[in-house]
């Protein structure tokens, strides 16, 4: 499968199709451009994302960026209609039972009812919404752990936020024996639960997506939108004229801080 170098990422060239037919087992991350300029900065959020197995465009942008580059991504597959189109595929695979781990008290197990209600069947059969600060407590971390081995779940949807969940997924991935398909998927939970509105498709469609998240919660995302990620077109210009210097594991193996053990 081909892969597509965006600055210090290869996103693989996957259309939705291509993923659910091929999708038996790994860890699926999202990058959009908000993980790209992280990824710029943070060491432990580099070596998180070397475990993944999946790297699914999720930005209108980053599509737009890619075709710049001379190297276009099929298909955008964002998380939000990723698990939609997940749950659907496998609604008679009696094999995929899902575990939603993330969002505000109460939000994942609404979302958990209406997924199941819409797919006529128990796909997801348990929830987490952990406190505050959680992954600073190792008591907290290894409940989850308990919670998840105890559930009977294969596939686990973590909804906690870039690069919080990759970065605990790192960290404790080996310890949830059951699970064989590990999604990393965002604001995705709330979006199921109708916590959050979804943007209209058109505006998704030319990528205006962040607009209209940036209304519905300016005091979240300002910061994002507006002053974090603006680099990132900087950078796609240094890299289209060969001038962008890599920053992969590799250059970083010597000052990341996570701890697996």
């Amino acid at each position: 499968m081909q892969k597509i170098k965006i600055l210090n990422v290869e996103i693989d060239n996957w259309s939705k199709k291509e993923l659910l037919d091929n999708l038996k087992s790994g860890v699926i991350f999202t990058p959009n451009v908000d993980h790209i300029i992280k990824l710029q900065r943070d060491p432990e959020f580099i070596q998180a994302y070397s475990m993944s197995d999946y790297k699914l465009c999720d930005s209108q942008i980053v599509m737009y960026a890619s075709k710049f580059l001379g190297t276009p991504i099929k298909e955008k597959i964002s998380g939000s209609d990723l698990l939609p189109i997940f749950c659907n595929y496998h609604k008679n695979n009696q094999e995929i039972k899902i575990f939603l781990l993330g969002a505000a008290q109460g939000v994942a197990y609404k979302a958990q009812k209406i997924i199941n209600q819409k797919i006529g069947r128990t796909i997801v059969v348990n929830t987490y919404s952990p406190p505050f600060g959680f992954d600073k407590d190792e008591a907290e971390c290894q409940k989850i752990v308990d919670i998840i081995n105890n559930s009977d779940a294969t596939v686990l949807v973590i909804g906690l936020g870039a690069p919080k969940q990759e970065k605990w997924l790192y960290k404790y991935k080996d310890s949830l024996k059951y699970i064989k398909i590990f999604m990393a998927l965002g604001a995705t939970i709330d979006f199921e639960a109708g916590n959050i509105k979804r943007a209209p498709k058109w505006m998704s469609e030319i990528g205006l997506e962040w607009l209209f998240r940036l209304f519905c919660e300016p005091k979240r995302l300002w910061k994002r939108y507006l002053l974090d990620d603006i680099p990132f077109f900087f950078l796609i210009l240094k890299q289209k004229l060969n001038l962008y210097i890599n920053k992969d594991s590799k250059d970083t193996s010597q000052t990341l801080l996570i701890d697996k053990y």
